[in-house]
């Protein structure tokens, strides 16, 4: 009698939980790697940190900074920061770049409160910072929270200063106040988008006068504190950068440890698996390896920084004249893995996705062949052979994947830095962390999810 076909396992796609196929062995390269990552993120609350501790360990894996000119050979290892705000790397392959190079492409800035360049105010003898929020957030999450200030000021003799307040378990904290509930009638009839006014999140900075006779003399008080910590006076405010970012610890969340919770994962979560993945490839590959972290994703990608930047062609194309290539060519032959958050199945919100197509927590890197929003406008929506080729890569590379979709069609949507590789002609597609409560203060990722992502990142160098 002929044997019966199990043709649910060969003809069905069904994902697994990813702990129901790991290792013990997996599992503690799991816990390695994340707790990695951790670090890196509880150190880089801002896109200027993200690039000096990305910096930073570079250097400890034998990246050298890249100098216009200099010539490179097969397994060369070069960094470029680019305004101490973006960082792109590479690993020289044994191919010439005419033959394509394989990028990954992340973002390291993140939702926050930028302060304005004359923010500091005194009323009713209260000093405060008046902000303009940067990216898209739900106001109402950033009042009665503890923040830190982060940034630098550029002074006009040239030199900068950095500054930090609250990261240190002595120092201050700040926060944006909101009303209690015994009199928040009003506010709470109007709609989320609607209760915290953008102009009325300002953050409280002090309540002690000056010792003398003048006018604003807590905004005198707070300004004595910052001129003598930093040596900046309120003029020197105009060519700052500072922002107000969420004061958390990065940490393990569930009871299971099998979560981690903090700021800023959307989008260093990705941003530091294509990094580590680029440290960690052994010897020369094939194809020329590129690593970019770049900023202004959340407004846009525009920016000398952005990843519409120029900055980008410089660098490569200066890779490519090293080897007697041109940049076209490299181009036509490159692939890009967008690496970027996605959506994950919240079963607290499941109106907004669609079931089936929805990213899941221990469920791997998510694959996203298209993002955009309603008729998938704004998007680069990868070519079927490129989502045909990743998935042989991947499994090939025993990484688990997942196929995620940012919500319900006509729900909304989103975007990532996937269509500006696309219209370099540059096949690209998208492949990061699921997410829970994006854009929020404190955002949740699964540990699998991020180490899958990681695993992702190297096979596609590799291949």
């Amino acid at each position: 009698m002929e044997e019966k076909k199990d043709y649910r396992a060969e003809l069905f796609y069904e994902p697994k939980n990813g702990f129901d196929t790991m290792t013990a062995e997996d599992r503690a390269a799991m816990e390695d790697y994340c707790e990695g990552y951790k670090r890196y993120l509880n150190d880089s609350r801002t896109e200027r940190e993200c690039v000096a501790n990305a910096v930073a360990l570079a250097r400890e894996q034998g990246f050298a900074e890249f100098v216009p000119g200099m010539a490179l050979k097969a397994g060369d290892r070069v960094y470029y920061n680019n305004r101490g705000k973006s960082l792109l790397l590479a690993v020289m392959g044994e191919q010439p770049m005419s033959e394509g190079a394989v990028i990954t492409a992340a973002h390291i800035d993140s939702p926050r409160l930028d302060l304005k360049q004359l923010p500091l105010y005194e009323d009713s003898e209260l000093a405060f910072f008046k902000t303009h929020y940067y990216g898209g957030i739900k106001k109402y999450q950033w009042t009665a929270i503890p923040l830190e200030i982060h940034g630098t000021v550029a002074l006009k003799n040239g030199e900068t200063v950095d500054v930090v307040i609250g990261r240190d378990s002595a120092d201050p904290q700040l926060m944006v106040s909101d009303l209690l509930p015994h009199l928040a009638r009003e506010q709470m009839s109007k709609t989320l988008g609607e209760a915290i006014k953008a102009e009325s999140m300002n953050i409280l900075a002090g309540s002690v006068p000056y010792a003398d006779d003048g006018a604003d003399r807590v905004k005198l008080a707070v300004m004595s504190i910052l001129n003598s910590q930093y040596g900046i006076t309120e003029a020197d405010l105009i060519s700052a950068e500072l922002c107000a970012v969420p004061a958390f610890e990065v940490r393990d969340v569930g009871l299971d440890r099998s979560l981690i919770g903090g700021y800023g994962h959307d989008d260093r979560v990705c941003a530091y698996a294509e990094l580590k993945a680029i440290f960690d490839i052994p010897g020369t590959p094939k194809r020329t390896a590129v690593c970019i972290l770049a900023d202004k994703e959340e407004t846009g990608s525009d920016g000398v920084s952005g990843m519409q930047s120029q900055a980008f062609e410089w660098f490569m194309n200066k890779l490519c004249k090293a080897t007697g290539s041109e940049l076209d060519d490299c181009f036509a032959r490159s692939l890009c893995v967008s690496a970027d958050v996605t959506v994950a199945y919240d079963p607290n919100y499941p109106d907004v996705s669609e079931k089936r197509n929805a990213g899941k927590l221990n469920y791997g890197v998510g694959l996203c062949k298209f993002t955009g929003s309603r008729g998938k406008s704004g998007t680069n929506d990868a070519p079927a052979e490129l989502v045909a080729y990743i998935r042989r890569v991947l499994d090939g590379a025993g990484v688990q994947w997942q196929m995620t979709e940012l919500g319900k069609v006509d729900q909304g949507g989103g975007g990532t830095v996937a269509m500006f590789m696309g219209n370099r002609n540059i096949d690209t597609i998208d492949a990061g962390v699921p997410v829970i409560s994006m854009h929020a203060p404190f955002e949740v990722v699964a540990k699998y999810d991020c180490y899958m992502t990681y695993r992702c990142m190297l096979a596609n160098y590799l291949a």
